[in-house]
């Protein structure tokens, strides 16, 4: 079993959604949204991404820096800023693609949000943290931070299929984990796992979570993902010809859902 490895791969998109100016690292984003996870959150999705899901919601814009625009850590910090005013929600989260690709631009983001008093949510596969383990000691600096990694299935096999990544990747995530818990970061309360298990066997995500508890016992606390049909993401899992066994419609998450 063969396919790209998504470490190289973030660094020839970055070379495209990443540039510096002024000693300044610009990343481009599609847009800045209110968004109804976490009870409430302001939104900046980012383009580009190290990893291509067969099940990605983004599909249509996180692979298109035709479509995006270059922002600042600090203009992105007052973009978010006012819509998380506006709403009154106390939480930041950057979405779409992979925010650790643009490593400096993430952690003034995050610095900023900081010294307003906001948490930052960030959302990652855990790639690049478990790549490096100085990314996570990096993110440990920030006290209004909570990482959600993100796997993508609950295999090595699982992984490659819905990734088309090199199935030996998989093992940056739990690597991820291991790496933001000896920075520091408190499991289950700074960071935490996800994973899709919307085309998962019942055996393999045991099999999953023994593995997470032997890295710490909170670690099992795991957000589960489910596959969620909107009609694009359908049309590309029809493409390919995979069915989820675990499925929601979009019309049928509750509002107020975490």
């Amino acid at each position: 079993m063969t396919g790209y490895d998504p470490v190289v791969r973030a660094l020839r998109v970055k070379e495209k959604v990443a540039r510096i100016e002024s000693g300044r690292e610009l990343r481009l984003y599609y847009r800045f949204r209110i968004d109804r996870w976490y009870g409430g959150i302001a939104t900046g999705d980012v383009i580009g991404c190290n990893l291509s899901c067969v099940f990605c919601w983004s599909w249509r814009f996180k692979d298109r820096p035709d479509l995006g625009r270059f922002y600042t850590p600090r203009e992105v910090f007052y973009k978010l800023l006012g819509i998380a005013r506006m709403r009154g929600l106390d939480k930041i989260r950057l979405s779409g693609g992979e925010p650790t690709i643009s490593r400096d631009h993430l952690l003034e983001v995050i610095r900023l949000f900081e010294e307003e008093g906001l948490k930052f949510i960030l959302e990652t596969n855990g790639i690049l943290i478990g790549y490096d383990e100085g990314y996570a000691k990096a993110l440990s600096n920030y006290n209004n931070i909570i990482v959600r990694v993100s796997f993508k299935g609950v295999s090595r096999e699982e992984f490659h299929r819905l990734t088309g990544a090199n199935p030996e990747a998989f093992e940056y995530q739990f690597r991820a984990l291991e790496n933001l818990l000896n920075a520091g970061l408190k499991p289950g309360i700074e960071f935490y796992p996800a994973t899709m298990i919307g085309f998962s066997s019942d055996s393999d995500i045991i099999e999953f979570t023994r593995r997470l508890a032997s890295i710490h016992p909170a670690l099992t606390d795991v957000d589960w993902e489910y596959v969620i049909l909107y009609p694009h993401v359908k049309m590309v899992l029809d493409r390919v010809g995979l069915k989820p066994t675990r499925a929601v419609k979009p019309n049928s998450i509750p509002r107020n859902m975490i």
